[in-house]
């Protein structure tokens, strides 16, 4: 595999504000991650899923992880990171 190739990733997301009113957290991380063009965003009760290539999600991350930091306060992020673009997988 070159360096110019495209390496699409899956990742699930959960963000845990430390603050007893974390919903506000949670919905503006949600809203600026679904803002960007290049990945898919889907939400569910657990967690958030990006799907995309992989410099484009890591550098949106780094980004909107600061952004939270920096306006909510602390939180925990629990991020799983998958090689390949997941999405039409079902139950196996």
């Amino acid at each position: 595999m070159t360096g110019s190739a495209l390496l699409l990733t899956s990742i699930d997301i959960s963000l845990y504000p430390l603050n007893d009113d974390y919903i506000p957290a949670v919905a503006d991380f949600i809203q600026r991650i679904s803002a960007y063009p290049d990945i898919t965003v889907r939400r569910n009760d657990l967690s958030t899923q990006l799907f995309g290539e992989f410099d484009t999600i890591m550098d949106l991350l780094k980004i909107e992880i600061r952004h939270s930091w920096q306006h909510w306060g602390q939180g925990v992020l629990v991020i799983k990171f998958l090689a390949g673009d997941l999405q039409g997988l079902k139950d196996l």
